[in-house]
């Protein structure tokens, strides 16, 4: 049985939202050049050039990428064999709360929603998602999430009568109505099957995948390359200024569900695919 301090939890969660929020991921970078050199609108390229200079520039001088360093979402994987000396919910919020202020990061979280002077003043709480594994390692994840992209996600109860078809029509539809909203080019996580609530962790867990990484199921790689071609096709490009690039990558999750459910979420996330991981 391994031993993980409070302290030491705190310390990794800290360095993870400061790294998540400086450094855009290596594989979000190759997406951003290979949608430069796919592109064929000028505007569009200039959108997508600019992206890339701005991630240069926040690596290089330590700087948040974005003005919106999100609501902190940490994803924990706990082994069977790893025993925690203090409580994991604060240790987390310790590290943000660290994270937040050594890095002038902005501070984006309500004690109330319908109260909104009653920002907390630390970004904290967290939310935590934690899940039981093999072996003696915790496993944490961090994912700052904006709210403009997550202000496009959407949650259906779909008829099973929907089917594939109806499944790819929804997102579409949604990512239409969304337009610049949500900062294109965006990552897509879909959730696919499960319940109400597991079809939404599904999607915001399917984000972290690394950028562009196909699913390992045949039949869903399909449905992720279909889908990602269709939200392209729409014209609206980056920054929703038109061109050939409003999607970056497609990932689906899926769950078995009952028969006479097909739940359906999508999360919706910028280009800025900011997650970092530790193992301890």
């Amino acid at each position: 049985m391994r031993e993980v301090s409070g302290e030491r939890i705190a310390s990794a969660v800290r360095d993870l939202f400061l790294q998540a929020n400086y450094d855009l991921p290596e594989e979000a970078v190759q997406a951003l050049r290979s949608a430069l050199e796919r592109e064929r609108q000028p505007t569009a390229r200039s959108v997508l050039e600019t992206l890339l200079r701005n991630a240069e520039i926040a690596r290089r001088d330590r700087m948040a990428m974005c003005q919106d360093c999100g609501l902190a979402v940490v994803f924990a994987e706990l082994g069977r064999d790893c025993h925690l000396d203090g409580d994991l919910y604060a240790a987390v919020d310790e590290g943000v709360r660290q994270a937040y202020a050594t890095g002038y990061l902005r501070k984006s979280a309500l004690a109330d929603p319908l109260q909104r002077n009653s920002n907390t003043g630390d970004n904290t709480p967290a939310i935590v998602h934690v899940r039981l594994v093999e072996g003696d390692r915790l496993t944490l994840h961090a994912a700052p999430k904006g709210g403009g992209s997550e202000n496009m996600s959407a949650l259906w109860m779909l008829s099973p009568s929907a089917g594939r078809a109806g499944v790819v029509e929804r997102i579409v539809e949604r990512i239409v109505e969304a337009g610049g909203k949500p900062c294109p080019p965006l990552v897509l996580g879909i959730g696919l099957g499960g319940t109400f609530e597991k079809a939404a962790l599904l999607a915001k867990e399917a984000v972290l995948r690394p950028l562009g990484q196909p699913s390992a199921e045949p039949e869903v790689a399909e449905l992720e390359r279909e889908i990602l071609q269709r939200v392209n096709a729409t014209g609206i490009g980056p920054m929703g200024l038109g061109g050939d690039t409003t999607a970056l990558a497609v990932h689906v999750q899926r769950h078995p569900c009952h028969i006479a459910s097909l739940p359906l979420a999508l999360n919706v996330q910028c280009h800025a695919a900011r997650h970092k991981t530790a193992v301890l």
